[in-house]
């Protein structure tokens, strides 16, 4: 698979993914089945069909995992004041009593 046609799978929706999936999936089935019967004349063919296959679910997971990774911010940390000279000594003197 070239740069090019990756790019392309990458700039599809999911559903347009998926559904390429279940195609490819079919094709290697029916390759497989033709293998079988020594009909296939490009057994490579099978080979880069199951790569093509990975790359698609790799994509997918990468989507996915996107998704959970992007939580939002909490308020407490976007509002917090400096804190005061005073707070900072103090915290410094309790961990350095330790």
């Amino acid at each position: 698979m070239k740069l090019r046609e990756k790019k392309e799978l990458r700039s599809k929706t999911d559903k347009e993914l998926k559904d390429l999936l279940k195609e490819k999936d079919l094709k290697i089935q029916t390759l497989e089945i033709e293998k079988n019967q020594n009909k296939l004349k490009n057994l490579r063919e099978i080979f880069t069909l199951r790569k093509d296959v990975a790359r698609i679910k790799t994509f997918l997971r990468e989507r996915e995992l996107a998704e959970k990774i992007e939580v939002p911010v909490k308020k407490e940390e976007v509002s917090k004041e400096p804190e005061s000279k005073e707070k900072v000594k103090a915290k410094a003197k309790v961990k350095g009593d330790k």
